[in-house]
């Protein structure tokens, strides 16, 4: 898939985990595990908008576009 999420990298940049970053969006660990292993097949403005906020990045922080 040529849209690669970068979830895990500013987690690790942030240093925080998946439960706390869950806790702190107000979103079940399940639901961002599933974003952050690139399992989704679409995210809500409002969730990447909780995203940046929370760890204080851009949308293109997290997301990224790869040709095949």
């Amino acid at each position: 898939m040529p849209i690669i999420v970068n979830l895990d990298v500013m987690m690790a940049k942030r240093k925080i985990g998946l439960m706390e970053l869950a806790e702190k969006m107000n979103i079940t660990p399940a639901n961002l595990s599933i974003l952050k292993n690139c399992k989704a097949k679409a995210i809500r403005f409002s969730t990447l908008e909780e995203i940046c906020k929370t760890l204080h990045c851009q949308p293109g922080d997290i997301l990224e576009f790869r040709e095949e």
